[in-house]
């Protein structure tokens, strides 16, 4: 079992030094940030023998058969429990055991369960400006995404509106950068996209209506069903690794990039407002720890994950596409026509995206300088 180097003094003064440690995190993203990598071993609790002993229940939006996805979530779960000495004990449940991917919010918004581990992307039919969270269209890449959430002002104004609803959120697992989806047939100019059956969900879901597609909202456990029944066309899911897992490329044959919808999606753990503020002060930041954690590590794993996935499916026979400088760019001006009448609209809405667009032209003019002639000569040159 890896242990941090705290860990290899006596356990009593490992215990109390970790005690200090989260003393000293307060609540803030910063703090949360920093201290995501700790380990802590399960014979040297944070908690008091006093802390009262809490089971809770987590809905999740994933299948255990998306097994990164899964054993990250229930590796947050497993972090909690060691860290409270086995006294605050969540635990997560496949999506379809509690609610479907569509409904974990509604479950944890109604006390079914305690929390939940989803991604707003789901539910952006009723709020808009949870997408931010989850990912829009031409938004902000992984790392952009991270520095929005917990330097950025993101978090702050997300937590605002989840708690209309009684929840609280905290950032559960940067996805990373994903597929433009599979298709049945090629996709050349944004005509193409009229009358497509198309999976996709949040604020990208919203805009292909607005391009003519149909757009369907299905949990991971629903789409190859729908599309071997033909029920739909085309899907967008994750990325190579997850969509091999489902087995997308046994039924459809184009896979195209770049995710243009979502380029640094992020999960989320919602927690009921009322659960929240009834755990010890200690519990509450070792949990947020645990999320912190858990998000960082999911990025790294399927960065690692993804590129060798997408060698076998191209082995396998999938026909790797790229959308057209038209095509993307056509759907960039409808995504910016879609923003900015959201915003005249929805107050919710505009009160993140007028901030969170200023912030994302600051951390572009930066990436142009520090990051964009790198990546373009060393992902030429390394080939």
């Amino acid at each position: 079992m890896a242990v941090s180097l705290l860990c290899l003094f006596p356990s009593f003064l490992c215990a109390m030094k970790r005690r200090t440690l989260l003393a000293q995190t307060g609540l803030g993203a910063t703090a949360l940030t920093a201290a995501a990598t700790v380990k802590v071993a399960a014979q040297a609790p944070v908690s008091s023998p006093s802390q009262p002993a809490i089971r809770w229940r987590m809905a999740t939006a994933f299948p255990k058969s998306l097994d990164i996805m899964f054993s990250t979530i229930e590796s947050l779960c497993q972090q909690v429990s060691d860290m409270t000495g086995g006294k605050f004990v969540i635990t997560p449940y496949p999506v379809g055991d509690i609610a479907p991917a569509a409904k974990v919010l509604d479950t944890v918004t109604e006390g079914t369960t305690e929390c939940g581990c989803t991604i707003s992307l789901y539910y952006t039919d009723r709020i808009p400006a949870l997408g931010f969270t989850g990912g829009i269209p031409f938004g902000l890449n992984a790392q952009q995404q991270n520095a929005w959430l917990f330097y950025g002002g993101g978090l702050e104004a997300t937590q605002k509106i989840y708690r209309t609803l009684g929840l609280i959120n905290y950032p559960a697992g940067n996805i990373g950068g994903q597929m433009g989806g599979w298709f049945r047939r090629e996709i050349e100019t944004v005509d193409d996209l009229k009358g497509l059956k198309i999976r996709i969900a949040g604020l990208g879901g919203s805009l292909l209506k607005r391009l003519g597609a149909e757009v369907q909202i299905l949990g991971p456990d629903e789409i190859l069903p729908a599309l071997v029944a033909e029920k739909i066309e085309a899907v967008e899911f994750l990325g190579p690794y997850d969509d091999e897992k489902l087995g997308l490329h046994k039924a459809t044959r184009y896979y195209y990039s770049p995710s243009w919808w979502e380029p640094g999606a992020s999960n989320e753990l919602l927690i009921n407002l009322n659960q929240w503020q009834t755990l010890p002060q200690d519990y509450q930041t070792i949990l947020q720890l645990a999320a912190t954690e858990a998000h960082h590590k999911l990025l790294a794993r399927y960065t690692a994950a993804n590129s060798a996935a997408l060698e076998r499916l191209l082995a396998n026979g999938v026909q790797l596409k790229t959308f057209s400088p038209e095509f993307v760019q056509a759907t960039y001006q409808a995504a910016v026509a879609m923003y900015e009448e959201l915003a005249s609209q929805d107050p919710q809405f505009r009160e993140v995206y007028q901030p969170w667009k200023a912030f994302r032209s600051k951390i572009h003019k930066w990436n142009r300088v520090n990051e964009m002639g790198f990546a373009t000569f060393a992902f030429n040159a390394g080939n």
